[in-house]
């Protein structure tokens, strides 16, 4: 029986190109989409170009242009780059999309007439020469944990500045010391939510990364704090609340509830009924949230606070599937000291199809992982001779034009069966790295079994167990085919292209017959 599934990739800054991190953290999302699919399952994909906040403001300043214009020419790059991927989205928006802000400001709106939102004045930094509000990051001050400059919001040491440490920082801008003045925001009640995440958190944990469980239990632990939702900024979403049209919303609740709005904004475009998607708690429904454990509390802990403060039901994320870093040459990546390579930068020098998959295998799923150009071709040579060299032996047998038909060996038969049950397990599990470990076994048992036979003597000696070896392993060509179409759409696609295969699902594929082999061409080039 079909499920219904949501999966929302967490929304990128529109402030710099996106480097390998950032596509070895979202591309578990296609993975799920994909496999999903091939399962029969209803799937809507979602994300979208987090196109507010300081950072995109930052970047307009130093490029002397709008933020607008930098979102604008953030979310068409990040759009291509994803297509260039082959990211299945059902829908990638933005956050400046008119749709998702009006539909924000309702939601917004609505929790604060449930009494979730609350006002309070605070002691704010204020830049008297500038004449405004200086947000966290706008602010800068010498780290009283290391010692080096840093700005307010965080140091690279990893240290947060307090209040207190703020009373001394000094304008980005101007330079000048800043004051403090009263200042009247409003703020996420999350004390009075507490109860209802740590149900909520303990129900579901067991299902997310560790990484996730721990940085979840942790806020929970220290007992949740009220949160601001407003800023003082003239770039971002206004604020539907009588007293603080001078202010936008804070970013992070802007961007979270963006999985609900593109969800909103794709079912009336489909005539879907939304309610069926994300209101209930029927056990054929599973919301998927992916994202890097720096977004790990915004997804675990933030977004269901606001989905409950709604009071309308909502299903609240199954899954939270959260990587740990990618480092470059072990260090992190930096666009100021370049370090590091930006997804365009490696479409320019890898193949898209094994990028992907080294990104699989070797990637941070668990724990910080690091990335070189060397382990990535060593990565793209072991697919080229593992899966190319067996595709092109097999199908382009010398003197064959037709696929033969043969037997098919039935211990191939229950090995390729248990891999696809194997594989499934992985991937429901989300353990993606198991799951290309499984597909390389695959691979070499293919090898192996091709090896053993011997076809070019049988081709000599027996002619009827030389099309049965070939035959099988057109068929083992077939399956694999449908188990890496998750992790290598376009290559899955090639080879049923070759094996003239019309459909593609999660399903053993036990009959081929009346295959021209004539245009078959290598998947793969040796680096």
């Amino acid at each position: 029986m079909s499920r219904k599934i949501i999966i929302g990739g967490a929304w990128p800054y529109a402030n710099s190109s996106l480097h390998l991190g950032h596509l070895a953290a979202l591309i578990s999302g296609d993975i799920l989409a994909r496999y999903h699919r091939l399962k029969g399952d209803e799937v809507i994909f979602v994300s979208g170009t987090d196109c507010h906040g300081t950072p995109i403001t930052e970047t307009a300043k130093k490029e002397k242009v709008s933020p607008k214009d930098i979102a604008n020419k953030y979310h068409k790059e990040f759009f291509e780059v994803f297509k260039k991927m082959n990211f299945s989205y059902d829908l990638y928006t933005s956050t400046e999309d008119e749709y998702h802000k009006e539909k924000v400001m309702d939601l917004f709106r609505k929790i604060y007439d449930n009494g979730y939102i609350i006002e309070k004045i605070d002691e704010d930094n204020y830049c008297e020469k500038c004449k405004k509000f200086v947000a966290d990051r706008e602010l800068k001050l010498k780290c009283p944990n290391c010692g080096n400059e840093t700005k307010g919001d965080q140091c690279d040491c990893g240290y947060v500045p307090t209040k207190e440490d703020l009373k001394r920082a000094f304008c980005n801008e101007c330079g000048n010391l800043t004051t403090t003045r009263e200042n009247k925001n409003l703020y996420l009640e999350l004390p009075k939510l507490q109860l209802e995440i740590e149900k909520y958190v303990n129900k579901n944990k067991n299902k997310w990364r560790k990484n996730a469980q721990n940085e979840t239990d942790k806020y929970l632990k220290e007992g949740l704090k009220e949160r601001a939702v407003t800023r003082n900024l003239d770039w971002g979403i206004d604020i539907p609340v009588k007293g603080f049209e001078d202010k936008k919303m804070y970013v992070w609740i802007d961007a979270v509830f963006g999985y609900l709005t593109a969800t909103m904004k794709y079912c009336e475009n489909n005539n879907l009924n939304f309610d069926e998607w994300w209101k209930g708690n029927s056990e054929k429904n599973i919301i998927y949230m992916v994202h890097g454990k720096d977004n790990i509390v915004f997804h675990s802990i933030i977004f269901p606070a606001l989905l409950i403060g709604l009071n309308e039901n909502i299903h609240l994320p199954d899954i939270m599937v959260s990587t740990e870093y990618l480092n470059f040459n072990d260090q992190k990546f930096s666009k100021s000291k370049g370090i590091g390579l930006t997804i365009i930068e490696a479409l320019d020098k890898f193949d898209t199809e094994t990028l992907r998959f080294h990104l699989i295998k070797n990637g941070p799923e668990t724990k910080d992982a690091n990335f070189t150009e060397e382990d990535y071709i060593l990565t793209h040579n072991e697919i080229t001779n593992k899966l190319g060299n067996f595709v092109n032996r097999t199908l382009k047998y010398k003197g064959l034009s037709i696929l033969p038909h043969g037997k098919l060996d039935l211990n191939v038969e229950s090995y390729i069966k248990k891999k696809y049950l194997e594989i499934s397990g992985f991937i429901e599990h989300i353990e993606f790295r198991k799951a290309a470990l499984s597909i390389i076994e695959l691979l070499d048992f293919a090898n192996k079994y091709y090896d053993d036979q011997k076809p070019w003597i049988q081709i000599k000696e027996d002619i009827n167990k030389f099309n049965d070896t070939i035959y099988t392993c057109a068929i083992i060509i077939a399956n694999i085919a449908n188990l890496i179409e998750p992790f290598m759409p376009i290559t899955a696609q090639k080879i049923r292209g070759y094996l003239q295969l019309k459909e593609n699902n999660w399903e053993y594929i036990n009959y081929i017959y009346n295959v021209s082999l004539t245009d078959i061409y290598p998947l793969f080039e040796r680096k």
